[in-house]
């Protein structure tokens, strides 16, 4: 009599759009790290309807990879939820295809997941493609970092935790923020069966906040794991349609605060913004990231019609 299948300890979903080779060196270090790890894995790619032979080539390249071959670009979220419909993992690793597992990452952030069953998250440091580092994690957004996201005061502050950044601690010991950058994050699988998982009206971008502000509203714990590494290039998708993207990521941000904030602070935000244009008018030097009066008054314009007839909580 044979035994019965056993599930892998975890499953990777990779959503790609156009990053072929990118996606090929993601998954050569997954492959290494699932060899030092000794964890049993499976990979599932869901292929966003690329145009550069992203799918062939990774059918070519690991005949193993579950490959999702869509014909139409689901968005990010919908395309996650996708791969996690066909995962059979005890844990899902969310990756992005322009990241690279550095050595020991992987066995790392699993250690750290593990270690209590109140973790649903973990994720790791990101670094930038020359090893500078990138991020830890960030604090839920508020009205302070959606002003500075608009009119970069000044470079210390981008990077500080007035705009709701994280340092990377002692580097050693893990410890919790309120959400990572969704490029790598090792999620427990109960997570999907408490609170769901991704929301789908997100089609790219504030997707993993919303999520994770789901998790943290339901108790559990969200840890960065500063021990484990991983090369994150940025942007390689979004950057081919920049100006869509940008209008998109303020969509999503509006869509985040029509969710999970009240009415009062939607107002806030409203004044806020009014008065960074009317500052902006006023020919004081107010750094607006290269950004126009009329393209300001766009995003203040997305804000105001995403959350428009929205009542008090």
């Amino acid at each position: 009599m044979s035994s019965p299948v056993r599930d892998p300890d975890l499953s990777v979903v990779i959503v790609s759009w156009n990053t072929r080779e990118l996606l090929l060196q993601c998954l050569v270090s997954v492959r290494a790290e699932q060899r030092r790890s000794e964890l049993d894995l499976e990979i599932i790619v869901v292929d966003n309807a690329s145009t550069d032979g992203s799918a062939e080539a990774v059918r070519a390249a690991d005949s193993d990879v579950v490959v999702l071959a869509q014909s139409e670009n689901l968005g990010f979220a919908a395309a996650n939820n996708l791969g996690i419909e066909h995962a059979r993992g005890n844990a899902l690793l969310i990756l992005n295809p322009d990241t690279e597992l550095q050595p020991e990452s992987l066995g790392r952030l699993w250690r750290t997941l593990v270690a209590s069953e109140h973790i649903g998250l973990v994720s790791p440091v990101l670094l930038n493609t020359d090893g500078s580092f990138q991020t830890a994690g960030f604090q839920f957004p508020g009205l302070v970092q959606t002003f500075l996201d608009l009119y970069p005061l000044h470079p210390r502050l981008m990077g500080s935790q007035i705009n709701g950044r994280y340092d990377r601690g002692d580097g050693r010991s893990p410890f919790r923020i309120d959400h990572p950058l969704g490029a790598c994050m090792l999620v427990r699988r109960e997570i999907v069966d408490t609170v769901g998982a991704f929301d789908p009206g997100y089609f790219v971008y504030s997707e993993e906040i919303d999520w994770c502000r789901r998790m943290s509203d339901a108790g559990w714990t969200i840890l960065c794991a500063p021990s484990a590494t991983v090369i994150h290039h940025g942007g390689q998708s979004t950057s081919q349609a920049p100006d869509r993207m940008q209008a998109q990521l303020h969509r999503s941000r509006a869509r985040y605060f029509l969710l999970h904030e009240n009415e009062r602070f939607r107002r806030r935000l409203r004044s806020l913004m009014d008065l960074g244009i009317s500052l902006k008018r006023s020919r004081l030097p107010l750094p607006s990231g290269g950004r126009t009066i009329e393209e300001l008054q766009a995003i203040a314009g997305i804000y105001e019609e995403t959350c428009a007839g929205a009542s008090d909580d």
